[in-house]
């Protein structure tokens, strides 16, 4: 049938592009249109929160998308997330203590220009088969298993079309969201600025200390996605493949008022007073300024993503939570993965309903569980024992276990799903139980961490750990070695943890840095039962590679 289609994805940006490719990839007979809003291809340009990926997004994007040699000829590769944290002479950025690897680590990840990128998206998804209609309003949504029907607007004239599944990937107009009603507020409050400034602006480059320049090759400062904070907010310096940079302010509003930085002039009064050293360097850039985006209260939840009734949201028209770890692609990676699955499915004629039910369930579980990395997390940017020991925890867990689940595609299998979240005691709850524990941790540490430190440089490779959990994100395991692979890194970071929790409260209240530890019972109030009989152990080994990231003196050795 004319204008008939298996699957109308609405919306023409990195989630809705990357399904379409991956449905086609997986299947090249099937039927989809594109519907985008755009007239003609993507600008090169700042539209989107963050422009780098991390290893789950990235693996999405090289292995399932088969991207590997486009990112490598056409994207900048990233060389880690890196963070300055404050100093008595923020002006200097010599002083600031330093996070992030020396070398490049072992999996890769890419700086994304997200305009080339979908550009190239666009031209995939046409090679394979898909119609991709540029141009497109889309006017309504009439909502029917039997056949969803989509009207657009094109040139002025009303056109409608008729597909088995529709899939919403509008970013934040969410239409299908507001037509449903089922938006859901997310419990995280921040805000965010960002432009392109023509040009290569290297942070290397931002003094000539030659002491400080060779601690990491030339140009590898250069390549990563640069985090400069403070007590509550952040600001990032992108190098993007078109030899431009991406800037951008991310702030907690009631710490730093959005309309303290909201305009392209006011962002830069804002620098000059906060970030100086970030003012000193982009100011003389401003004849140079390609565009300027703002959003309010980015974050946002949802209460459906995936329906038995064959329609979908992916992307950003779903949930969003920040872009402090550059997670927006891993997310698009596992709804996509989730949806995808679902159609080829139903396509084959097997009942979804109790898939669609469980992938649903499964994914916003995920999310929420990423919630307290966030939340309430940015008056603590200013602390910096509390922010490193906190970034590197967030990264520990999240090699760990997600990734795993991705790359070995137990997000899809049944089986795995029941094995690592059906239960009060499963893998998967014991590890929200334990992320939780941590972040409430940090919250209650972060008034007591009042020193500012300054001239030290944390290299999360250096831990041997740390290492091991990202030389293993490609692993490729049986389901019973997945299984026990997570299982053992659930041990690890029970460990981790304990560990941590012996040093904070040992500066806190005094407490021996050798009690044990039931890392899900932690709590640093007064008067807590601390040392439980049944906790772990100290492991001496790992105690002394924790110790790499703790500044404050010890009082106490290593037994």
């Amino acid at each position: 049938m004319e204008n008939s289609y298996d699957v109308i994805v609405l919306g023409g940006g990195l989630a809705g592009l990357t399904l379409s490719v991956q449905l086609k990839l997986a299947r090249p007979e099937i039927r989809i249109i594109v519907l985008e809003k755009r007239e003609s291809e993507a600008a090169t340009a700042a539209h989107k929160v963050g422009e780098s990926t991390v290893e789950l997004g990235t693996y999405y994007l090289r292995e399932v998308l088969k991207m590997k040699t486009y990112l490598e000829k056409h994207e900048l590769p990233k060389h880690g997330l890196r963070f300055f944290f404050p100093s008595h002479h923020k002006e200097d950025i010599v002083t600031r203590v330093e996070l992030g690897p020396r070398e490049r680590p072992p999996v890769p990840s890419h700086q994304l220009d997200r305009g080339t990128l979908e550009n190239e998206l666009v031209r995939r998804t046409r090679e394979l088969g898909t119609e991709v209609v540029l141009g497109a309003r889309v006017k309504d949504v009439n909502l029917d298993k039997q056949g969803q029907e989509v009207i657009y607007i094109k040139n002025k004239e009303e056109v409608k079309v008729k597909g088995l599944w529709v899939v919403d990937a509008t970013s934040r107009v969410s239409i299908l969201k507001r037509k449903l009603k089922f938006e859901k507020e997310a419990e995280h409050a921040a805000c965010a600025v960002w432009w392109r400034l023509k040009g290569v602006i290297d942070v290397g480059d931002w003094t000539d200390n030659k002491k400080w320049q060779a601690e990491l090759k030339p140009g590898l400062r250069l390549l990563s996605t640069v985090h400069f904070m403070d007590k509550g907010y952040w600001v990032w310096v992108i190098p993007l493949g078109s030899k431009n940079t991406s800037i951008g302010i991310v702030a907690d509003p009631a710490i730093h008022p959005f309309d303290t930085y909201n305009t392209y002039e006011k962002a830069m009064k804002w620098l000059q007073i906060n970030e100086p050293i970030c003012y000193k360097m982009l100011e003389p850039k401003t004849p140079e300024l390609m565009d300027f985006m703002i959003l309010r209260h980015y974050a946002h939840d949802s209460e459906r993503l995936f329906s038995e009734d064959r329609w979908a949201v992916t992307g950003e028209a779903g949930a969003f939570l920040d872009p402090l770890y550059s997670p927006g692609t891993d997310f698009i990676a596992m709804s996509n993965g989730y949806l995808s699955d679902l159609i080829l499915r139903d396509l084959q004629g097997e009942d979804i309903s109790m898939r669609a039910a469980i992938y649903e369930k499964t994914h916003l579980t995920l999310f929420r569980n990423w919630l307290p990395v966030y939340q309430d997390k940015y008056p603590l940017m200013g602390r910096t024992q509390v922010m490193v020991a906190k970034i590197l925890w967030d990264w520990t867990t999240y090699w760990s276990v997600p990734c795993l689940l991705y790359t070995n595609n137990a997000l899809t299998d049944l089986k795995m799903l029941k094995e690592f979240f059906s239960s009060a005691t499963s893998l998967g709850r014991k590890f929200g139980e334990l992320n939780k524990r941590m972040q409430d941790m940090f919250v209650a540490w972060g008034p007591h961490d009042n020193e500012v430190f300054s001239n030290r440089y944390v290299d999360p490779l250096d831990f041997s750990y740390m290492l091991d959990f990202q030389r293993n994100l490609s692993a490729q395991l049986a389901p019973a070695d997945l299984v026990q692979k997570i299982t053992a890194n659930m041990k690890m970071l029970e460990q981790v943890a304990s560990e941590i929790f012996r040093l904070v409260s040992h500066q806190l209240h005094g407490t021996p840095l050798d009690m044990k530890v039931d890392p899900y019972k932690i709590s640093l109030q007064q008067g807590a039962d601390i040392g439980q009989a049944d906790g772990l152990p100290m492991d001496p080994l790992l105690a002394k590679e924790v110790r790499k990231m703790w500044f404050y003196k010890q009082t106490q050795a290593v037994v």
